[in-house]
């Protein structure tokens, strides 16, 4: 079986900063080409993706991931250098190591394995790799999905290499995300001195009860497989850095991470109503990032948890938690969709770093859902 430690290392050697590839993805189909499958690049602007199948029969099962990472941050402060991959004590540092180049890997190694002991199995199996993911993900994922939905090319069942686990590879399965709904909010007043209050209107004043409403609001109560919706300020900005002028505007950003029982829709409408209600002058930019989706159950659910215990012997958890991924393009066309990968717990951080052990555990539990789903 090819190596997955070599081949997290080949991956992360690359310093495909977001947007940028650096020619991961020509890796990865150097490694798939000779096993039958057939590479297309979908380039929309900045972002670099690949939609490489193997075979034209249903089912389709997707790997699906992406090869830009995070900014190191201040490289001097790592350890080792972020792009020179290192092992030390059982793990490999580096950036990209554990999001999610390591994944991607595993995937390799885990198919290369599984075609040739199957080389007539069942179906198809097909990867979708962006370099838009850590970035503004209009140009990723997104696109090639609408790519396959023109063309009525349906995915079956679809494996995002996302960190997912937290003690050990495989403990947790994504089977599901939040949406997410992102407000800029602009309130105006009437700027002045602050000792003339009957000659100002002071936006912040305004705007405080308004907040204190959204902050207390039970948007709903959640449901079996998602926490109650959330309601986060991220940012506040008023003033002019000067004590005694009354700004003219107020500017606030917040996010909503909201579970199934809700839409966007319905959260745009209570937020204007609320900030209506409270006679503010406002103006809103709304950001919809993704609806929720949930694969509560079917072939790949069961076929993840089956070879997560024959691997590992864990038991693995179902869990919504966590931020927006990927998975949020590709659910909406049906398929069962579920985020599984090493550990998160040294993602975007300085020193990020994944476990070899771990990853040999991942190449075999992507080695086994691929046998049952596809023999």
């Amino acid at each position: 079986m090819r190596d997955v430690t070599q081949t997290t290392i080949d991956l992360v050697s690359r310093p495909s900063v977001t947007p940028k590839d650096e020619g991961c993805q020509d890796y990865m189909s150097a490694i798939l080409g000779p096993l039958g499958f057939e590479r297309e690049n979908l380039v929309f602007h900045d972002t670099t993706n690949m939609w490489s199948r193997r075979g034209t029969k249903a089912p389709l099962f997707c790997f699906a991931g992406h090869t830009d990472v995070v900014p190191t941050g201040p490289s001097n402060k790592w350890k080792y250098p972020p792009f020179e991959p290192t092992i030390e004590d059982g793990f490999i540092y580096g950036r990209g190591t554990a999001d999610m180049k390591g994944s991607l890997a595993a995937m390799l190694c885990a198919t290369e394995q599984f075609v040739k002991d199957y080389p007539q199995h069942k179906g198809s199996i097909a990867y979708l790799i962006t370099s838009d993911e850590e970035g503004p993900f209009i140009n990723g994922t997104t696109r090639v999905i609408d790519t396959l939905e023109e063309r009525n090319e349906k995915i079956d069942y679809c494996i995002v290499g996302e960190p997912s686990s937290t003690e050990r590879t495989g403990d947790v399965i994504k089977n599901g995300r939040r949406g997410s709904l992102t407000g800029d909010l602009q309130v105006k007043g009437i700027q002045g001195h602050v000792a003339y209050p009957h000659l100002v209107k002071n936006p912040i004043h305004a705007i405080a009860p308004a907040l204190a409403e959204l902050a207390r609001t039970q948007w709903d109560t959640g449901n079996d497989y998602f926490p109650p919706t959330s309601f986060q300020v991220s940012n506040i900005h008023a003033g002019t850095g000067a004590g005694n002028v009354v700004p003219g505007t107020i500017d606030v950003c917040f996010n909503f991470r909201f579970s199934t029982e809700l839409s966007n829709e319905i959260l745009i409408a209570k937020v204007e109503e609320i900030l209506a209600r409270h006679e503010l002058d406002f103006h809103i930019d709304w950001t919809f990032n993704g609806q929720p989706f949930l694969t509560d159950s079917g072939t790949l659910v069961e076929a993840a948890v089956e070879s997560i215990k024959s691997v590992s012997g864990i038991d693995a958890e179902l869990s919504t938690a966590g931020g927006t991924s990927d998975g949020r393009f590709i659910a909406p066309t049906g398929a069962q969709v579920i985020e599984l990968g090493p550990e998160n717990a040294t993602i975007h951080k300085l020193d990020e770093k994944v476990k070899i052990s771990n990853l040999e555990s991942l190449v075999s539990i992507y080695y086994e859902i691929l046998k049952k789903c596809l023999t």
